[in-house]
């Protein structure tokens, strides 16, 4: 039985979607959840779905991905009263689009967001998670890093450069007890979802049941996934019961990666 008391993870873009899902799934299993996001009224409504315990103290800190640093006051704050063992990676993608057109700012906004965000807050966490001899650091990106997906170009691109870092780093901080390990979610009922089936209505100018019935067309399993599902796959990865898994891919895609 999949067991968190004790532990305290750190979720970033955790006020909706696949974020507060992974929230809610390490709450329910003990866990003391720090939620993060650039809105505070966000954070706060989405800290009263937590389930808590008598031994569990959520907190919530303001924090936005492309700049790190304007929070580490209070990271490194929350660091000296709870040793955060769990790091959930968790960002929006950028808008979508040909890669033809985009531009070089596109490219760079996103690198900070997702790939330098994720470094910085993972560098504060490491040197505690040393300490105890437990960590686990989970990278929410895509099935991209396999196989780039049409009009997501930016995408694409910076979801592969953060698959190379987090396999970099598997390799080295394996041996301290830390695993480095990302998912990659299909097609999963979310905002990010919508924003894409709205962009290829608009593309195409077809209907939604079109857009979404060609979409469905690649997936195995027929249907869209829901948050819940791939934070089921988080709650494994940072559990002790992974502690033998790390510098994976795992696609949570219903089977629509057909690569091995």
């Amino acid at each position: 039985m999949l067991d968190l008391s004790g532990h305290t993870a750190l979720v970033s873009g955790g006020s909706a979607g696949i974020g507060l899902a992974c929230a809610r799934a390490f709450a329910d299993l003990g866990c003391q959840v720090i939620l993060a996001a650039r809105n505070q009224d966000a954070l706060t409504t989405a800290m009263q779905s937590l389930s808590k315990g008598a031994a569990q103290r959520h907190q919530t800190v303001v924090l936005d991905t492309a700049n790190v640093s304007a929070s580490r006051k209070q990271i490194q704050s929350l660091l000296s009263s709870s040793p955060i063992s769990i790091l959930l990676n968790n960002s929006a993608g950028p808008p979508p689009g040909a890669i033809s057109t985009a531009e070089a700012t596109q490219f760079l906004t996103t690198f900070q967001q997702q790939l330098l965000g994720a470094h910085e807050l993972t560098q504060m966490l490491l040197p505690r998670m040393r300490e105890t001899g437990y960590g686990r650091i989970i990278n929410i990106i895509s099935t991209s890093v396999k196989e780039p997906l049409k009009d997501l170009g930016v995408s694409n691109t910076i979801r592969a450069a953060v698959a190379a870092w987090a396999k970099t780093l598997a390799g080295e901080v394996a041996a301290d007890g830390i695993t480095v390990n990302n998912i990659l979610p299909g097609y999963t009922e979310t905002a990010r979802l919508e924003q894409i089936i709205q962009t290829r209505i608009e593309k195409t100018g077809t209907t939604r049941a079109n857009v979404t019935a060609a979409m469905l067309s690649d997936v195995p399993i027929k249907r869209f996934a829901q948050a819940k599902e791939v934070a089921a796959a988080a709650a494994f990865l940072a559990s002790p019961q992974a502690s033998y898994i790390t510098g994976i891919n795992l696609p949570v895609d219903g089977g629509r990666t057909r690569s091995l």
